[in-house]
């Protein structure tokens, strides 16, 4: 394309513009002098407004993402997806993945511990928002081992100073339920042992706050309270066909695994039920044991206040006295207080007071100090040693004195 004006160098006035490597550039068609160079458009921000660069600009490229942070986000990205999380929790999960990875703390830790970020991510979001997530949750879908995760987790929370809120019991009980296979019809699961979601929820939360009246949730992992509040539940919202089900197999049927402490906890509560049954008047004929006991757990979880009142109560060695609220029915025998555990076939049984476990039955026993030796009295004859009155010297001039003193 022919311009106007001519060559400084040879005076020719064909001149021409040449797009040379996309860059548009001024020449003489008969020297081939350059007369001016053309502008770039190198930067994706200036190209999506159509503005040009001068090519001394040209080199600010857009700042690429390393790799490690690239396959974080994408992580974040993906996990956020399978929980099937709102968009914000993603936004925020990745702003917070990217703020981690400026800090010092977590530039030299290993490459398994940075892909646990992103799940920490996750996961510090979902409590900020009331969003029920466990973290076995997230370690089952990383593949990542729970004490690795939660060193990440702390140090994540320490570094960016997030407040994370703890998340209820009842809420990891809906959560902990809503993956039971009981709740849905399958093909290996028996049709005795479907049981409705919303009743199977109700009567769990009354067996977990139950627990937690008895200081059995008291420092203890919450899981394997819920996996025993949740197998007794169960069991009483249909015992005929289901008393003879084992805690493994309900297990297996509703596709969750088995925490080695449920059995604790399960032989706990029902060392609790039958402390109740033991006080309602229409069951005291009853042999009751760990079996048939659960048959009347909704007539024990509906009095289980004024049941706990009477079966752990501490007297002085008093018999109690016939009380009833709200019920004829319902009334305390007289009992005397007692250390063991209460006794369901006999009238009354011994008391005990409600205590932790640990007080119950502590794993170490202390070991009583031995009696140390009356302190004679003093008389003030007794001697004093040198870092005693150096102690008691404070002056330089008393000092001073005492250094004369000592050598006279």
């Amino acid at each position: 394309m022919a311009a106007r004006g001519r060559c400084p160098e040879c005076g020719s006035g064909s001149l021409v513009e040449d797009a040379h490597y996309a860059q548009q550039q001024l020449v003489c068609a008969a020297c081939g002098c350059v007369l001016s160079e053309g502008l770039l458009t190198t930067t994706y921000t200036d190209e999506e407004h159509l503005r040009e660069v001068a090519y001394s600009q040209s080199t600010g490229q857009k700042e690429q993402l390393s790799r490690c942070l690239q396959r974080g986000i994408r992580r974040v990205q993906d996990l956020c997806k399978v929980l099937q999380l709102p968009a914000v929790f993603e936004e925020t999960a990745v702003s917070y993945f990217q703020r981690a990875l400026q800090l010092p703390a977590f530039h030299l830790v290993s490459l398994e511990k940075k892909e646990l970020l992103g799940g920490c991510c996750v996961f510090v979001t979902c409590r900020q928002h009331n969003w029920p997530l466990t973290m076995g949750t997230v370690c089952s879908l990383l593949y990542a081992k729970q004490d690795l995760f939660a060193g990440v987790y702390l140090s994540l929370q320490k570094e960016l100073g997030l407040s994370v809120p703890a998340l209820s019991l009842a809420d990891l009980v809906t959560t902990h339920l809503s993956s039971f296979r009981l709740l849905q019809p399958a093909t290996d699961v028996p049709a005795p042992f479907l049981e409705d979601k919303e009743r199977l929820l109700a009567r769990t939360l009354a067996m977990v706050e139950l627990a937690s009246q008895t200081w059995l949730v008291t420092g203890r992992h919450p899981v394997p309270v819920v996996m025993a509040a949740a197998f007794l539940a169960w069991q009483s919202l249909r015992p005929g066909p289901r008393l003879r089900c084992p805690l493994a197999r309900f297990c297996r049927l509703a596709g969750v695994e088995l925490p080695p402490p449920a059995r604790l906890r399960l032989r706990e509560l029902l060392e609790i039920l039958l402390a109740m049954a033991s006080r309602l008047s229409w069951l005291r004929r009853c042999r009751l044991d760990r079996r048939t006991v659960v048959k009347h757990i909704g007539d024990l979880l509906q009095h289980r206040l004024f049941l706990l009142k009477n079966a752990f109560s501490q007297q002085d060695g008093e018999e109690q006295q016939d009380t009833s609220q709200g019920s004829g029915s319902l009334g305390s025998p007289p009992v005397a207080q007692g250390r063991g555990c209460p006794s369901a076939g006999r009238r009354g049984g011994p008391l005990r007071p409600l205590l932790p476990p640990c007080l119950i039955r502590p794993r170490k026993r202390l070991r009583a100090a031995a009696p140390s030796a009356p302190a004679s009295a003093a008389t003030g004859d007794e001697p004093i040693s040198d870092s005693e009155i150096e102690e008691y010297l404070r002056s330089p001039e008393e000092i001073q004195a005492f250094r004369k003193a000592k050598a006279w």
